[in-house]
């Protein structure tokens, strides 16, 4: 067993305008402040990180975790969620979407792709010029509109999009392994990965790729209803990350997973800072022990209630808490008798 790392802390939801949350030496001094030990660096925000530096100058990244050392923090992983989502797109989403991509290829799905695994790969680069193992990611999508069987889909319509999505990632899977770092993709609805079945659905298609992993997000499950205790269970040999962020599901008359297009406060599912949903942390930190999870525990902050800087600050101490110090010995040591092989034989009556 080992003992998890932590508390840090996903820095997406955090960085804004104003001070302290425009710069990266300020930021990561704020963090620091808060009781956090790392932090995830979303790769796409310009006012923390330089993305095309980080791909190509050892120096720059090494000048980025030493402002973090400054700090007291670690950089722990960088993330492409944004530019993840952008390899693979339907265009019932286009529209959406182009916002998280460049301007030069907004209104070109072609040049958007293309673009967002050179962004992806970059980011792999720069995880390992930054030293780090694991990079997190969506999927992307493009059989997420007929998640829901009606009208009946036609035959081979889902196996032809994970046949694609497979194409696209698969040599974003082998960049990563040249680089020496995982992609752990976050099991998320809106991704075609986003449950344990649709994920072994790709891993076979990318025949096991060794660096084809997951992000365990327990929020996500409590509003599929998907049992997020056992899924640790099933998949800890590809669980690589992990962020920690509490949710509910408060199903009514009215309304239930699916949420009747409401906003986020008014819905049955929703995500909340730690300690106020219903995530049973005690029992994720001791699965992820008990399988030897040797990664961060991320606070991941979105609540449709709290302030974010009240979230940061209580979810520090929540993952403090957490964090279980493994033993180095048997509780029940002291009651060892010491015996040997000829010792053993004669309890068991066979001389």
């Amino acid at each position: 067993m080992k003992t998890i790392k932590g508390p840090a802390l996903f820095l997406a939801q955090f960085a804004g305008d104003e001070a302290p949350f425009n710069s990266w030496a300020e930021i990561t001094a704020w963090a620091a402040d808060c009781g956090y030990a790392g932090v995830q660096v979303p790769s796409w925000d310009g006012r923390l990180f330089d993305l095309e530096k980080a791909a190509s100058s050892k120096g720059y990244c090494d000048e980025f975790k030493g402002i973090a050392k400054d700090a007291g923090l670690e950089v722990t992983e960088l993330s492409t969620h944004l530019q993840g989502q952008l390899v693979a797109v339907h265009p019932a989403y286009d529209a959406a979407f182009d916002g998280f991509a460049a301007a030069s290829v907004r209104g070109n799905p072609k040049a958007r792709a293309d673009w967002a695994v050179d962004q992806v790969k970059k980011a792999l680069t720069a995880s390992a010029n930054l030293g780090i193992t694991a990079h997190a990611t969506f999927s992307g999508a493009l059989a997420w509109p007929y998640l829901y069987p009606w009208p009946q889909r036609p035959a081979g319509l889902v196996e032809e999009a994970f046949d694609e999505l497979a194409r696209r990632w698969t040599p974003i899977l082998d960049h990563a392994e040249d680089c020496g770092v995982d992609i752990c993709y976050e099991i998320h609805p809106g991704e075609d990965l986003h449950d344990g079945v649709t994920f072994e659905m790709f891993l076979d298609r990318v025949k096991g790729h060794k660096r084809a992993n997951m992000l365990y997000d327990p929020s996500h499950y409590v509003l599929q209803h998907l049992d997020y205790l056992d899924h640790i269970d099933i998949y800890h040999d590809r669980i690589r990350m992990f962020h920690v962020k509490d949710a509910e599901l408060n199903p009514t008359g009215r309304q239930g997973v699916y949420g009747g297009f409401q906003s986020w406060v008014n819905r049955a599912g929703r995500f909340r800072s730690l300690g106020d949903g219903q995530v049973d942390f005690g029992g994720i930190f001791s699965r992820l022990t008990q399988y030897g999870f040797d990664g961060w525990a991320v606070v991941e902050w979105e609540c449709c209630l709290k302030h974010p800087e009240d979230g940061a600050r209580e979810g520090a101490a929540f993952v403090d808490a957490h964090i279980i110090r493994v033993t180095e010995k048997a509780f029940d040591d002291f009651a060892g008798a010491g015996t040997d092989r000829a010792a053993n034989r004669r309890m068991l009556g066979l001389g």
